[in-house]
C-alpha cells in the first residue's frame, strides 16, 4: 500500500478529503528532518506506544568486529542508531489468527 492509497482509504473511512488526509499522513509519518510526529519523538529518544498496535523506540547497536567479505578482512564496525517496533498484543494475535489476508498483487 501506498502513501497515496492510504490517504484515499482515510479519507473515506474518516469522511475528510483526500488532501486532508494526506497532510494528517503526512504530519505524522514524515521523516524528513525535522517534520513528523512519530519522527521527531524517535528524535527525542523517547517511546511512540500505539495501544493495540504497536510501539515505535530507538535503539543502539555497539560497535563489533566483522568480516569484509571480499577479502576476509576483519574491519570493525560503527556502533549505530536504529528505529525498531514492537507490534501490540491485538496485532500480533490478528496476525497469528490469520484475520489478515495479504493484498492482492497489483498487475502490472
Amino acid at each position: 500500500m501506498t502513501k497515496k492509497e492510504m490517504a484515499q482509504k482515510l479519507a473515506k473511512e474518516c469522511d475528510l478529503s483526500q488532501q486532508k488526509a494526506l497532510e494528517v499522513l503526512t504530519t505524522l509519518f514524515d521523516a524528513t528532518d525535522g517534520q513528523g510526529i512519530i519522527a521527531q519523538e524517535l528524535d527525542g529518544e523517547h517511546k511512540v506506544t500505539i495501544p493495540g498496535f504497536g510501539t515505535f523506540s530507538t535503539r543502539e547497536r555497539a560497535e563489533r568486529q566483522g568480516k569484509n567479505p571480499a577479502n576476509g578482512e576483519t574491519i570493525t564496525i560503527p556502533k549505530r542508531r536504529y528505529v525498531h517496533f514492537s507490534p501490540g498484543k491485538t496485532l500480533k494475535e490478528r496476525i497469528q489468527a490469520g484475520a489478515v489476508k495479504p493484498a492482492p498483487k497489483k498487475k502490472k
